[in-house]
């Protein structure tokens, strides 16, 4: 039987409220994931998705339980370890982009690539113009259209070749049209690059794309659980 990229067994999270109550947040008995594999979580607003899918990136530390990415158990790894993971093995596409307004297209891609195993040039201006801005390259993401900001996230999430792609809504900014060609897009560069992808969304549309979809609300007994201090 081939291991999964990615397993997760009792995983929980809460936070703290002004109220001195904790809240929980998280609470995930198992979940795995298969190298190359793509799937959406259903999930609405508020349910946790971002929460799950920061604690898989190492973003966030558990309360308990174990996440193991590609043989290597995240949750057990010091903050520097975790980020080194991070930036070799997992890209993420945020729902609002995090593009470094500061910086340009290329720049964004480069930059990201320094926290993996080292700049490729030649290969970030690849990803931009596979994701259809080879003449964007110079341009700062205040000169992108909102389409155009999500697709130079795209080439940065995939700019160290992971293992893991995360995608938090990642067409929620988007029109209707820009939605279904961001997403294809995103599902063709992964499987191009043999990443994995896990997305997480609220939107029927979206959900519909995909052959393998779960779930959030049955996965997370948080949804149904207060945990007081």
């Amino acid at each position: 039987m081939t291991t999964p990229l990615l397993q997760i067994s009792g995983l929980t999270k809460s936070f703290a409220a002004p109220d001195d109550v904790r809240h929980l947040i998280v609470d995930v008995p198992e979940f795995s994931l298969d190298a190359r594999a793509q799937v959406a979580l259903a999930g609405e607003s508020g349910s946790g998705k971002t929460t799950f899918l920061n604690l898989i990136a190492g973003i966030l530390k558990p309360d308990a339980g174990t996440i193991s990415l590609d043989g290597e158990v995240m949750s057990e790894l010091s903050e520097p370890r975790r980020d080194r993971l991070r930036g070799v093995k997992i890209g993420y596409i945020f729902q609002t982009f995090n593009l470094l307004q500061g910086y340009t297209c290329l720049e964004n891609v480069t930059l990201g690539m320094s926290f993996g195993a080292g700049v490729d040039r030649a290969f970030a201006e690849s990803l931009l113009k596979r994701v259809g801005l080879s003449d964007r390259l110079h341009h700062r993401p205040r000169q992108l259209s909102t389409g155009q900001q999500q697709r130079a996230a795209v080439a940065r999430a995939l700019a160290n070749k992971p293992k893991l792609v995360l995608a938090d809504e990642p067409t929620g900014n988007l029109d209707h049209k820009n939605a279904r060609d961001s997403l294809a897009l995103i599902r063709e560069a992964c499987r191009e690059n043999g990443a994995a992808l896990l997305l997480v969304s609220h939107d029927q549309e979206v959900l519909g794309q995909f052959e393998q979809v779960g779930d959030f609300h049955k996965m997370n007994l948080a949804i149904t659980k207060e945990v007081g201090v």
